[in-house]
């Protein structure tokens, strides 16, 4: 029997993610520090790792350069030697808006190359921006057992969701026989993944047939069910799109909860230790004798002398004594000050909450951030990458700090709910 290890994988790292808003300000999608020591991109790789499976391409495009240090060669996820690799696939873009990628399905056309020098009995195509455990493996051995043309990984989600998904409506053989891309009115509550196991001989014929179908759930997709075999692989596990900033949260969280159903241990998965500033150089974590800790996740290099409840923190974070933070999310190297509070909030590198300082005031979630008000409208402030809140400020609910924004930057002593403060001087 063929083994599945003989697919090639496409893993699709490219896409903006704009709704994560300052997160995305330095880095792509699926390089966001995730559940304290991982990035998003950890859960496919893994995922491949743990499925046999030795040949990737990750197609990269929005600010690659983070994502591409920590892929490095591949060795973190055994995707090293004569028979096995990572190959790191670089935008194909020049400096106008038309150049760039107009959807998933042009992604993979503009690498065709790749595609050609790596012949396999499918290609397995991922997307490197969401949480989950999955056996490839059974999905490829799915496909040929029905002798698919294409297969879709799909999950039942409540049909008040379904307008976020491509949506499918299938037989009782699990044959997709229609297909409606984010529909406004729900008909199924089975959802796509955005995981698809293509013939590869079907999918190089597809690209070529129609360059003008730039995306696999709006074009390739509807076009294989009308004329080919199309069949749903039935998920039933955790797997979640963490493209906004809730979703995002929420996720984070539920690593802290038992009975979520996620366990990046359980579930194997692996990071680059050896990306410059994270584990492999850090010492054990520290606790004072003052602290408090409740429910939270704690890296290595982090020194807690304060209380830290129901939160997700990286390597190297610093909670002074008299400290609180709640219900937040910290990347790596923040220091929160003497006395200081964070409370409903995430926090990119480097960031500083100087000494009696308030992120996260009040209790007005409900007011959206005037800004990006579809972004931030539960509560959650963002403080971005290496920027500093000055000693005493009272940043309220739904705030956005900008990257690299100092404490001069600060008029008065309160950033009131639903305001943003953006640094003018970056170039």
């Amino acid at each position: 029997m063929k083994r599945a290890k003989e697919a090639l994988v496409l893993l699709l790292a490219g896409g903006v993610g704009s709704r994560l808003n300052i997160l995305v300000q330095k880095r792509a999608k699926p390089a966001v520090p995730f559940a304290g020591v991982y990035r998003i991109i950890d859960f496919s790789l893994s995922n491949v790792m743990n499925s046999g499976l030795t040949k990737v391409g990750v197609l990269t495009q929005y600010k690659p350069l983070s994502l591409m240090s920590h892929l490095g060669s591949g060795e973190a996820w055994d995707l090293t030697g004569r028979s096995r690799g990572i190959k790191i696939l670089p935008p194909r873009t020049g400096e106008k808006e038309s150049d760039w990628y107009h959807g998933t399905a042009d992604a993979v056309r503009r690498n065709l190359d790749f595609l050609e020098h790596n012949t396999a009995e499918e290609v397995l195509i991922l997307s490197g921006d969401h949480i989950y455990h999955m056996d490839f493996d059974a999905m490829i051995e799915y496909h040929r057992s029905k002798k698919a043309d294409v297969t879709v990984a799909m999950m039942t989600v409540p049909k008040s969701q379904i307008h976020q998904f491509g949506a499918g409506i299938v037989d009782r053989h699990d044959r997709i026989v229609e297909w409606e891309e984010k529909p406004k009115v729900a008909r199924t509550n089975l959802a796509s993944m955005g995981i698809y196991v293509f013939d590869y001989r079907y999918l190089l014929d597809s690209l070529a047939r129609d360059r003008e179908e730039n995306d696999f759930g709006m074009h390739i997709l509807p076009r294989a069910i009308a004329e080919d075999n199309v069949f749903a692989y039935p998920f039933y596990g955790y797997w979640r799109d963490v493209g906004t900033i809730q979703a995002y949260w929420e996720a984070n969280m539920d690593v802290l909860r038992r009975d979520s159903g996620i366990s990046p241990q359980k579930w194997q998965i692996r990071t680059n230790v050896d990306t410059e500033g994270r584990l492999a150089d850090r010492s054990p974590a520290r606790y004072g004798g003052n602290c408090r800790l409740q429910n939270c996740m704690i890296s290595a290099g982090s020194r807690i002398e304060g209380t830290v409840i129901n939160s997700v923190l990286s390597p190297g974070v610093v909670v002074e004594e008299g400290a609180v933070v709640k219900d937040s999310i910290l990347f790596e190297d923040c220091v929160i000050g003497r006395d200081a509070v964070v409370d409903l909030a995430i926090l990119d590198k480097r960031v500083r909450v100087g000494e009696r300082a308030v992120v996260g005031c009040g209790d007005n979630h409900g007011c959206a951030n005037l800004r990006k008000p579809s972004h931030l409208y539960t509560g959650i402030s963002l403080i971005g990458k290496g920027s500093s809140i000055p000693s005493g400020m009272q940043v309220g609910r739904n705030c956005v700090v900008d990257s690299g924004v100092g404490e001069d930057k600060f008029s008065g002593k309160t950033l009131a709910d639903g305001e943003s403060l953006i640094n003018r001087d970056k170039s």
